[in-house]
């Protein structure tokens, strides 16, 4: 593979402002970028969608960012997604990790943030082989966890709020959160789609 193939994201977003900015950022960083103004374009070139990252907004008017996720998979298209999410969307989020989507971010996101993650889709891409790897690394990760910790990981990766994670395991939301910052230190992760990550791909997601 090609570095210019490697390096290219297909960005799918319906405000031509965001396609805009976040064009301009990915652009100054180096990368090459292909924009969509929706879901439909996208899946129209499915059958010829160059090799590289797809950076999808989850709400969109049509299909929105899920819909378009599982179509990609009915195409056989199995390029990296990464979400983009409002805040609040973070159970759809969850959703769309759950689906295979290898990370989200919430707008506006830092640039750093944002390249951080197209470079784990790039190495799933350029590792496609290494899914037992993954699995194997993040089960030894999770043996680190307290029963109670695991409880409130899998809690999150079913896209509960701290709430609802406290109300379920009869236990406060501060408690929830005493745990939760806990295991993402065990788990060596600084945000909630990293822990997600590992939560998933134990699972062989």
């Amino acid at each position: 593979m090609s570095d210019s193939d490697q390096r290219l994201v297909h960005l799918v977003d319906d405000d031509p402002a965001i396609r805009r900015s976040v064009g301009f950022m990915l652009k100054t960083s180096g990368l090459r970028v292909e924009p969509y103004e929706s879901g439909n374009e996208l899946l129209k070139n499915s059958a010829k969608l160059d090799q590289g990252c797809i950076l999808l907004d989850i709400r969109m008017p049509g299909m929105d960012g899920l819909e378009v996720q599982q179509a990609l998979l009915e195409h056989g298209v199995s390029l990296p997604v990464i979400i983009m999410t409002g805040h609040g969307d973070v159970s759809l989020a969850v959703k769309a990790m759950k689906a295979g989507a290898v990370d989200f971010i919430e707008k506006p996101f830092e640039k750093n943030s944002l390249l951080a993650s197209l470079e784990e889709g790039y190495r799933r891409l350029s590792r496609k082989g290494a899914t037992d790897d993954r699995m194997r690394d993040a089960a030894v990760r999770l043996q680190a966890l307290t029963p109670r910790e695991r409880d409130v990981l899998k809690g999150l990766a079913e896209g509960l709020p701290n709430k609802t994670i406290a109300y379920d395991l009869g236990i406060s939301p501060r408690t929830v959160e005493i745990h939760r910052a806990n295991l993402m230190t065990k788990l060596g992760v600084h945000s909630l789609s990293e822990a997600l990550r590992v939560a998933f791909a134990a699972q062989g997601q």
